[in-house]
């Protein structure tokens, strides 16, 4: 997945707390309508979509149902686990029963009729989702680096400090001491397996 991926920038800014209802107003460089509407049509047109933390919320908002704070708030790495679906399903199964990733979110994404949870965590019961078999909401971050992680501890060190007591809020020293490398792994491979498919429902069509 490497050579379709490339070389991903990402930049955080002080600005607004985004989140699925968040207006222009409030953001100027976030238009969540205008992201829903991007991502209905790619649903409706057959792509493959990915959604990652606030990505996995919109994607449920396109498809009609509203994200919903999580029972818990999470920043740092902890385990996930895999439901019996998962553990089923082709492109989760080399996961295994258990893997730590990235998190950093108190909200999750809402659930269609259809939709399948293929992983949850102690801190919050949907964190990643199937809404069909090319299109995924991944709640957690399994793209995390040091450096994505570094950018993040500078934008939220108050906010850190605030949540020193919470069970599933880890500190700057123990975010900068944690080994993304296998769950960066993982991710590829559940990638791969989602070009694949893309690629074998492209040819039939």
């Amino acid at each position: 997945m490497t050579e379709i991926i490339g070389k991903i920038d990402f930049r955080v800014e002080r600005i607004a707390r985004q989140s699925p209802s968040t207006t222009t107003a409030e953001c100027p460089h976030f238009d969540a309508a205008a992201e829903k509407t991007l991502i209905a049509t790619a649903i409706s047109a057959g792509k493959a979509v990915v959604g990652v933390c606030l990505g996995a919320q919109l994607i449920g908002e396109a498809l009609g149902v509203p994200c919903e704070h999580s029972p818990k708030k999470e920043i740092g790495k902890f385990p996930i686990i895999l439901t019996e679906a998962g553990l089923g399903h082709d492109k989760f199964a080399h996961l295994g029963r258990s893997l730590e990733v990235g998190h950093w979110h108190s909200d999750m994404p809402g659930l269609t009729p259809e939709a399948m949870v293929i992983a949850y965590s102690e801190g919050c019961p949907r964190q990643i989702i199937e809404y069909s078999t090319l299109v995924y909401g991944l709640q957690c971050h399994m793209e995390f680096n040091p450096e994505v992680v570094e950018l993040l501890i500078a934008h939220s060190e108050e906010e850190l400090a605030s949540l020193a007591d919470h069970r599933y809020v880890q500190q700057p020293t123990a975010l900068r001491q944690n080994d993304y490398l296998l769950m960066n792994e993982m991710l590829f491979g559940f990638l791969d397996k989602l070009v694949q498919e893309y690629q074998a429902h492209a040819c039939v069509a």
